[in-house]
């Protein structure tokens, strides 16, 4: 009820934007990641442009998201890949998007939920924190918190539960900060602080 509208917070047109985006999100603000984006996805429109990019050039357009020298490499030999065994298109499926270079369960349940419409559970540090914090897991590891939340989050939901608590951990559930005070979830919630 809270958040009825929540989405993927990361602006694209199609699914090599998308993919794209999430992996320069990795330890970036998606708000940084919007900025660069809209510059980056005219220079660069196609598979074969990311493919054939100079990377020293792509390292600087993309050097706002830190780690860019790793994510400018693990791009080009995507979108490679992408090209050779995949027609130039972002193929819908985990095992094949895990393969590609630059993409882990995050960003391929990012392009399977957001794109594909398959269900997936995207743990962002957003997810991670909330679904700790409300002692839905008592893990830190990404993929065993997937693991957790699949099991009791009904399999439809799993997408929006993702965006939701996403939105929940931007405007509540700061990290630093968490404003329990205003939390409709604090009464449910085993790390609520008194003094907020």
């Amino acid at each position: 009820k809270e958040y009825p509208e929540a989405a993927c917070t990361l602006n694209f047109s199609n699914p090599l934007q998308l993919l794209i985006a999430t992996i320069l999100a990795a330890q970036c603000t998606d708000e940084r990641v919007n900025r660069l984006t809209e510059r980056l996805f005219k220079k660069y429109p196609t598979v074969r442009d990311y493919a054939l990019a100079d990377p020293r050039q792509l390292e600087q357009d993309i050097k706002p998201t830190g780690f860019y020298s790793n994510k400018a490499k693990n791009i080009i030999n995507c979108c490679r890949q992408l090209l050779a065994r995949h027609g130039g298109q972002v193929p819908a499926s985990m095992q094949e998007l895990t393969a590609l270079p630059g993409v882990g369960r995050k960003t391929a349940n990012v392009i399977l939920g957001n794109i594909f419409g398959i269900p997936g559970l995207v743990v962002d540090t957003h997810v991670r924190r909330l679904s700790r914090r409300l002692g839905l897991t008592a893990h830190s590891d990404p993929t065993k918190i997937e693991q957790e939340l699949t099991a009791i989050i009904p399999r439809r939901e799993w997408v929006m539960f993702s965006h939701r608590l996403v939105a929940h951990g931007r405007k509540v559930c700061r990290a630093r900060r968490p404003r329990c005070h205003s939390c409709r979830l604090a009464g449910l919630c085993p790390s609520k602080q008194t003094t907020s």
